[in-house]
């Protein structure tokens, strides 16, 4: 493959626990990332900073989705220059279908309702309570377009690495960022920090199972039409929020399904009292305890106990796990369209036996067993990971405060992308202070050494993998915003450099505020 070297752009859901002394190497005083301006003779750093004209390193931005634009547009709002880099041909992440790595399925529609999960300053032109996914990413072209977004990216450029220059895992000399581009061409830049907004339901968790399988066996990941389904006898494994939209698809074109669970769930109606059911409580949040007994009665009013339909009993409390935002299940299963069935035992050949005995025969065996998160192009260490997932300050910042930040790594009930946006705008304030008033990036990292804040809301979260970075939106909400206001309010007064021009004209927050109006 042909490597091509750019010319290096240089510069002068936690709950409350301890940081291991040694990881905390970034809390001092001392910036401990290279976000310095490129010098030039007869002007210092400190001086160049405030020199116009004077070109600035800018920000390596992974990812064009959701947190990907929530990063672009903070970054872009703080005047802060970025090079963003997309790996698919469009922004919109995996709600992009005809992007070759999106996840997305032809009947896919928004689990939480438009209003919760759009971003703040610019609301969907739509008037459907849950869209679907091309009218999803529409809005994030149109999102992109109103901001001037784009011209900061690179598409069909798949990062393959980020290291640190110089071999300093302290991040003070920077990171190397290496890229490769449609047509196979490599090309390497050097950056201060490193944002990852690449997302976190790419990578398919497939478990392994005893025996093999004799029919076909594939991943929702890989799922698009239920045409793959007609007349097949099918097996759905795991009934999470895709695992049961895949099921009622499969019901109009499978001779027939099932479904196997290990656990029992929570169903969650679209709809109550006539209204989004998310849209309702949105006010001073309930204790956790109080909802939870609440709502417990809600739903079984409205919906029933499911374990009369097959599901076992939850050996949890509401929203201790994401609910299921799907009752359509519950109406299938109501009317023998499909059954549920017990966790695997083995596979033989076409027949699955199953942990109570029982056994059947399938054509077609779905995964509906999720995704781990994978930063597949920097090593763990530099995010601190634990297990399934890196122990980051909010969810954000190593330890360390290498100049690696992560973006979109949370997952709440409700969070939204206006959460992610959020998450985007401390991210751009903390590099701001960093470069403007390193006294107050100090002061935030002292902060972040100290014990880090409860962000469960008092919610007890089931110790699983897909639960590792979970967070009340509440609490993560809040807390964000309070250390907000910690950092002084970006000033956007640097130039970028040449390759990564800024946008010709950013459109203010106000302009795209009016509902139904597009900058």
């Amino acid at each position: 493959m042909l490597c091509a070297t750019r010319p290096a752009y240089r510069g002068g859901s936690r709950r409350r626990r301890r940081v291991d002394p040694a990881a905390r190497a970034g809390s001092g005083t001392r910036a401990p990332f290279a976000y310095a301006v490129r010098t030039r003779a007869g002007v210092g750093p400190d001086d160049a900073a405030n020199a116009p004209g004077t070109p600035v390193n800018p920000i390596a931005l992974i990812g064009a989705g959701p947190s990907g634009l929530a990063g672009a547009r903070a970054l872009s709002r703080a005047g802060i220059p970025f090079i963003g880099f997309e790996a698919g041909p469009d922004v919109g992440g995996l709600w992009n279908i005809d992007n070759p790595r999106s996840t997305m399925y032809e009947s896919a529609h928004l689990i939480s309702s438009r209003t919760t999960t759009e971003f703040a300053e610019f609301p969907m032109d739509s008037t459907a309570d849950y869209p679907g996914h091309r009218e999803l990413h529409r809005y994030f072209r149109e999102y992109a377009d109103a901001y001037g977004l784009r011209e900061h990216i690179r598409f069909d450029t798949r990062v393959t690495a980020v290291e640190p220059v110089d071999g300093d895992a302290t991040g003070a000399s920077g990171w190397r960022v290496t890229a490769v581009d449609a047509d196979g061409t490599c090309t390497t830049t050097e950056h201060p920090a490193v944002i990852l907004a690449n997302g976190t339901l790419a990578e398919p968790n497939v478990p392994s199972f005893r025996g093999e399988f004799a029919g076909e066996l594939m991943h929702t990941s890989a799922y698009k039409s239920p045409k793959v389904f007609e007349g097949k006898r099918v097996l759905i494994i795991g009934a999470g929020n895709s695992g049961c939209d895949i099921a009622v698809d499969a019901v109009h074109h499978a001779a027939s399904v099932d479904l196997s669970v290990r656990r029992g769930y929570y169903f969650v109606p679209r709809y109550l009292f006539g209204r989004p059911s998310d849209t309702l409580n949105q006010g001073r949040p309930l204790p956790a305890r109080l909802k939870q007994f609440v709502d417990t009665r809600v739903l079984r009013a409205f919906t029933g106990d499911p374990v009369r339909f097959g599901f076992p009993k939850p050996d949890y409390r509401i929203y201790e796990s994401h609910p299921i935002v799907n009752t359509l299940i519950l109406n299938h299963l109501g009317q023998g369209d499909l059954r549920v069935v017990g966790d695997i035992d083995r596979f033989d050949g076409s027949t699955v036996r199953f942990a109570d005995g029982s056994a059947a025969d399938y054509d077609l065996v779905v995964l509906a067993t999720g995704y781990r998160l994978d930063y597949p192009f920097v090593e763990r260490a530099h995010l601190n990971w634990s297990q399934a997932a890196p122990e980051l300050y909010l969810n954000v910042f190593p330890p360390s405060f290498n100049g690696l930040f992560v973006l979109g790594m949370v997952e709440a009930s409700g969070i939204g992308w206006q959460g992610r946006y959020e998450q985007a705008e401390l991210i751009a304030a903390y590099l701001a202070a960093a470069r403007d008033v390193p006294d107050a990036a100090s002061r935030f990292r002292v902060a972040a050494a100290k014990p880090w804040p409860d962000l469960t809301g008092g919610y007890r979260y089931l110790g699983l993998d897909r639960m590792s970075y979970y967070v009340n939106k509440d609490a993560y909400r809040r807390t964000v915003k309070r250390l907000l206001r910690t950092l002084p309010a970006p000033a956007a007064s640097v130039t970028p450099v040449a390759s990564a021009a800024p946008t010709a004209s950013v459109a203010p927050a106000t302009d795209a505020r009016k509902a139904g109006t597009r900058a």
